[in-house]
């Protein structure tokens, strides 16, 4: 007679159901059976939600995005696509200028794409694609208390539900919490040291209204429009009008301390008409709000570094804005989210989930991609006064006087724009910024004049108006 022998396939809880959640879940498949927990009831479809306060501001997912969601869920983007989104080419559809103030022209050499939609209509596909793996239990309304296990091994975590508490255990559990994660108290109240921490907070404020398209441009490919705001110039204000799906824009304004946009509706247009271009405000003139403005002060760049603690438990891992979260002006949290999975799922590809040690690599592997997003985002805030506890460093400030290089030698040179593009998309590492394509256009290659005003043409302009 012969005998079988049943193995146990692991288990994994994944805590929070937002985007850094799903793309946990969905990396985790391929090794365990997930449980999903959120403390929401989730919605059905592309509509806004408690548990994601940014929701109705602004969002957008860049190339190194693109390649992230499609390499952990083959096709989504095409299907989010088709939901109404759209991918926007980096520059040819958009009319930006940078920090420094320099306008970049449309050059369509580059492979570059922006996945551009509202964060409820993201969101929406992302949770249809996950949730519809059997291999993934979803349990709703229901709040993580702690944490179960040691320090030297975490086995589970208590929830609540209702009036209801229960001990739920597994191999693997994971906080996908965001900004507000206690993953520092719980790992404390078990007697692990204190995670360093930093934080570099420029002070932005947001502020965000919905717009019906105006004129016809609702039926061509009106280029996003990006104003950033310049750190050497404090207060820094910016703005960018999104076109969405159903025939709206999202029009997020920003300002840092001293020059923050309220919720007053009547002064919305006049604060874009006074950015340090007004083109925003010169559109918006035409277009007619559909919503009251939403605003939001939870800016700051926090990073924990947990993969530089002497002592992890095993059975335990921490992923997406609940390691570090950026001020959302840069638009890398969702690319950083899907780019963390990806890195665990190619540890777990060849490392057994259960053994000793394997949440340590796991954390270590996930430090990869925030690093870069970190240091991207802070090179620019930390140079705003007040923002961190300590000035820029010399190295800090080099390093931003040299992005600024790079980005007047982009926004004139076509293979030079291709390298940075390549940085600021996630797409490669900063090193990227030290290669013959960048260097030899910076110093001997031939380069267009820089722009004087924003590269909107006229018939792009009249759109607007008929």
């Amino acid at each position: 007679m012969s005998e079988s022998v049943f193995t146990r396939r692991p288990t994994a809880i994944v805590m929070g159901a937002s985007a850094a959640g799903l793309f946990a879940a969905a990396a985790l498949t391929e090794f365990a059976d997930v449980t999903l927990i959120e403390r929401d009831t989730l919605p059905d479809g592309p509509e806004a939600r408690r548990g994601v306060p940014q929701s109705r501001h602004a969002h957008l997912v860049w190339s190194g995005g693109v390649d992230a969601f499609n390499e952990l869920l083959p096709g989504v983007v095409d299907d989010i696509v088709a939901s109404g989104a759209r991918l926007a080419h980096i520059m040819g559809d958009m009319v930006s200028r940078a920090p420094n103030e320099v306008w970049f022209r449309r050059f369509t050499s580059t492979h570059h794409r922006n996945l551009v939609c509202s964060r409820p209509l993201l969101d929406s596909g992302l949770r249809t694609r996950v949730l519809a793996d059997e291999r993934i239990t979803l349990r709703e309304a229901t709040h993580v208390v702690g944490l179960e296990g040691t320090r030297g091994r975490i086995t589970g975590v208590r929830v609540q539900a209702g009036d209801r508490e229960e001990a739920l255990t597994a191999d693997l559990v994971v906080d996908a919490t965001g900004r507000g994660s206690r993953t520092p108290q719980w790992l404390g109240d078990l007697g692990l040291p204190t995670v360093t921490e930093r934080e570099v907070n420029a002070g932005v404020a947001y502020a965000t209204r919905l717009y019906r398209a105006p004129g016809s441009t609702a039926d061509t490919n009106f280029p996003l429009i990006n104003v950033q705001a310049n750190p050497a110039k404090a207060p820094g204000q910016g703005g960018i009008i999104l076109p969405i799906e159903d025939h709206q824009w999202i029009v997020t304004l920003s300002g840092t301390r001293g020059g923050e946009p309220t919720a007053d509706p009547d002064a919305f247009v006049d604060f874009a008409l006074g950015l340090g271009d007004p083109i925003i405000g010169e559109l918006l003139k035409n277009a007619e709000p559909i919503s009251d403005v939403a605003t939001t002060r939870s800016t700051a760049n926090h990073r924990r570094y947990y993969e530089k603690m002497k002592a992890w438990p095993d059975g335990y891992l921490v992923l997406g804005d609940a390691i570090a979260s950026y001020n959302p002006v840069y638009g890398h949290g969702l690319t950083v989210a899907a780019q963390c999975a990806i890195a665990v799922r190619d540890v777990l590809r060849s490392t057994n989930l259960t053994a000793p040690g394997t949440a340590r690599s796991l954390q270590c592997a996930a430090s990869k991609p925030v690093a870069a997003a970190w240091d991207l985002a802070v090179g620019q805030d930390a140079l705003y006064p007040g923002a961190a506890d300590t000035p820029p460093t010399a190295v800090e400030r080099f390093l931003a006087g040299y992005v600024d290089r790079c980005v007047e030698t982009g926004a004139s040179n076509p293979r030079a724009l291709g390298a940075l593009l390549d940085v600021m998309s996630l797409e490669k590492p900063p090193t990227r910024l030290f290669s013959p394509d960048m260097v030899w256009p910076m110093f001997f290659g031939r380069k267009k004049p820089l722009l004087s005003a924003a590269p909107l043409s006229d018939s792009e302009r009249e759109t607007t108006l008929t």
